[in-house]
């Protein structure tokens, strides 16, 4: 396609273009409105501003150009139109938003507001290439006539720019249109455009060999087009007799198409067998369409013999972008292939104008994605207002749960929606992120939260003493972000805590003070810590001073010391004496020793440490003292067997007074802070003290043996049950 040289439009070059748009949209345009953007224009340019754009086309000529393509390939409304006119005013500033919208009105306003925002994106580099920036282009479009302009206005750009003398600026272009824009205009059923965008991409990027294919369809047309006349002249007559109202025309295929079978099939020209396509368009009621294609297709099929495997029905089933036609390879004379298309008008209107032209939009929400949502669009019907009536508040929410931002090389980045700059930093390396203070969001200093918008240019600022804070968490979206800050954080409290540690042990062996767990972890919650990593960090951080710790731990040591000397122990306890032997003080004993033997001494055998409840027996010792043990007890069947005689029946007497010193062996996770989840169950039960506590720890596992005290079986086993809910916790024992 010859450029329209509208880099150096003449005054009659502008004028006849407004001839042709004037009589294009006699049916759409009131009668003020070429007044109004004529009066905007003049405005525009009567203060010596140049009419070129920077790479010298002439901005007027080309809105005027792509407003016609918008008449012959999309059928626009009247919005459409004036939103092409005058959406370069805007990003030039020469028209205000406001203006357009008191002018226009809102919906023209919208438009164009789409129309600048995706205008730029052109000012960031070494982006077109990425999935990304298609996406970002749709987010920031919002209606789906924007990317319509979009496109044919790309259209006109690639016809304006044939010879251009940046060669580059050509080769880009070209690519772009390539890439992006002829796959939009795919999905959207403008196959014209597509057909066109492709040819003159392939045309700018690879022009000898464009210009071989185009040289070689050349010298074969005379031969090709008397093929075709051959092969439609039985088919003519086999319609006719119908009665069906068509038309039939033969066409080649474009000259993009072809190459791209040139090199997947690797043949010459010659051997490409579907070289050239016969169409039949068929003038019949809606009801009657789907009917008369096949109908038609059977007289072509008995007349010409077709290959099974090239079948394509799209009737039954149309194509996402509502694409309607029926598609059989058939062998015609000279045993070459030829593709029968067979479709009605209303189909052929779709396939040359797209969707645009009969789009039924009942409100489908889209999934996300731009092919999931085609698929969700099959309606497609006439309608009294005119096509793009439909079409004003429809908004593309495709990408609505995401955000596109830049960096300031160009560099494009995807980010859920609501990602702040310190998920944008996160997003580029974790380093960056930990070392974040803010960004310069579009050369303004904006802090750690601040929500980004697609299209923003984000530079992030960092300082070399800035570490990852706990508050953060409370703003961060993205995944990565909220765990790498995470794992600083604990990295950090780990070490601190680890020094926090060594500086308690450390103070304390120079006390000369022997650090029970025990009464580490009663200080520990009596100061008001929820867990070990805590405190540790607090000492760590100077928060508390570590000669105050040691302080609270004596205390708390030396009242427990004086607690329990005032307090006789159950290894020390004797029976006293009771000068009344009646059967009422009787009941004051906790042990039945023999026949209702009363004041001999006994002890609870440390080897099973026997407690209220558990099933016993005496054994008189050598020294003549009673040691009482449990019937389980380990060494229980020894004693039977050797001593029998020694052997005294003992029980409960019924009376629980005294605590019982009974061990309890824990195996779990070596996890932080699980040592004082179980002293804080312990701590919590009432009539039960912790006496001792030990722990080893090896390869993730620690055991821990702990003695209480406490009162009978029963609250021993509840014990028990409460610390094995203890997370980490696997199991736990009493023993012996």
């Amino acid at each position: 396609m010859e450029n329209h040289k509208n880099n150096t439009a003449t005054p009659g070059d502008l004028k006849s273009l407004v001839r042709r748009l004037l009589r294009d949209t006699c049916d759409v345009k009131a009668d003020s409105d070429f007044k109004t953007v004529k009066q905007a224009v003049s405005a525009a340019y009567t203060d010596g501003k140049s009419p070129t754009d920077r790479h010298g086309l002439h901005k007027v000529a080309h809105a005027l150009d792509t407003a016609v393509a918008l008449c012959e390939m999309v059928s626009p409304d009247r919005n459409m139109i004036i939103s092409t006119l005058i959406y370069g005013l805007c990003v030039d500033e020469s028209l205000s938003l406001d203006k357009v919208k008191s002018t226009w009105g809102d919906d023209v306003e919208r438009m164009v507001n789409g129309l600048m925002k995706v205008s730029t994106l052109y000012g960031k580099q070494g982006v077109v290439k990425t999935d990304n920036f298609r996406r970002l282009l749709m987010t920031f479009a919002e209606d789906i006539r924007v990317i319509i302009i979009m496109i044919v206005e790309r259209l006109t750009l690639m016809r304006a720019i044939n010879h251009h003398p940046d060669e580059k600026f050509v080769t880009d272009t070209a690519f772009e249109a390539n890439y992006l824009y002829a796959p939009l205009a795919h999905r959207l059923g403008l196959y014209k455009i597509k057909s066109e965008l492709e040819d003159m991409s392939l045309k700018y990027t690879s022009r000898d060999t464009y210009t071989k294919i185009a040289r070689e369809l050349n010298e074969t047309k005379v031969a090709r087009d008397a093929y075709i006349a051959n092969f439609i002249a039985p088919l003519k007559e086999k319609l006719d007799d119908t009665g069906l109202k068509y038309e039939i025309k033969g066409r080649t295929k474009s000259i993009y198409s072809i190459w791209n079978k040139l090199r997947k099939q690797q043949v010459e020209l010659s051997g490409i067998y579907d070289l050239f396509a016969i169409r039949i368009i068929l003038d019949v009621p809606i009801e009657r369409e789907k009917a008369d294609c096949w109908n038609v297709y059977s007289i072509v099929a008995d007349m010409y013999t077709p290959n099974p495997a090239r079948m394509k029905d799209w009737l039954s089933i149309p194509k996402s972008n509502g694409y309607e036609s029926l598609h059989t390879t058939v062998k015609g004379p000279d045993n070459k292939w030829v593709e029968v298309q067979i479709r009605t008008r209303r189909m052929d209107l779709v396939a040359e104008k797209g969707l645009a032209a009969h789009w039924k939009y009942k409100g489908i929400k889209s999934e996300g994605d731009l092919d999931t949502w085609m698929n969700n669009i099959r309606d497609i019907l006439e309608t009294a207002d005119g096509p793009m009536e439909l079409m004003k508040n429809f908004k593309m929410d495709l990408y609505d749960k995401e955000v596109f931002v830049f960096t300031p090389r160009g560099d494009l980045y995807r980010l859920p929606l609501g990602a702040t700059v310190l998920d944008f930093a996160f997003n580029i390396h974790s380093k960056l992120g930990c070392t974040c203070v803010g960004a310069k969001v579009n050369g303004r200093n904006r802090k750690l939260n601040h929500k980004l918008r697609s299209g923003d240019t984000v530079e992030v600022t960092t300082a070399p003493g800035q570490m990852p804070k706990q508050d953060w968490l409370n703003f961060v979206v993205t995944s990565k972000a909220r765990n790498k800050i995470r794992q600083t954080i604990n990295e950090r409290a780990n070490r601190a805590s680890e020094l926090g540690k060594e500086l308690l042990q450390r103070r304390c062996k120079n006390r000369k003070i022997d650090l029970d767990e025990a009464y580490l972890m009663r200080t520990i919650k009596k100061m008001g810590y929820r867990t070990v990593t805590d405190f540790y960090c607090a000492i760590s951080d100077e928060v508390i001073d570590v000669n105050d710790v040691i302080t609270q731990y004596e205390l708390l040591e030396n009242a427990d010391r004086k607690a329990e000397t005032e307090r006789r122990s159950a290894e020390e306890f004797e029976l006293i004496e009771n000068i009344d032997r009646n059967a009422e003080t009787v009941s004051d004993d906790i042990l039945i020793i023999g026949d209702n033997i009363k004041g001999i001494n006994y002890r609870l055998s440390k080897c099973c440490n026997p407690i209220f409840g558990d099933d016993v027996f005496g054994f008189v010792s050598a020294e003549g003292v009673i040691k009482i043990h449990r019937n389980d007890c380990p060494n229980a069947a020894h004693i039977r067997y050797k001593y029998p005689y020694r052997v005294i029946r003992t029980r409960w007497s019924g009376k629980v007074g005294s605590h019982f010193a009974a061990t309890l062996k824990i195996i779990g996770n070596d996890d932080i802070g699980i040592v004082t989840n179980i002293t804080s169950i312990i701590n919590k039960e009432k009539d039960v003290t912790l006496r001792n506590i030990s722990i080893d720890s090896s390869d993730g596992i620690f055991s821990g043996f702990l003695v209480v005290g406490i009162s009978d079986t029963e609250a021993l086993n509840n014990l028990i049950k409460k610390i094995k809910t203890v997370k980490g916790v696997k199991d736990v024992q009493r023993n012996n």
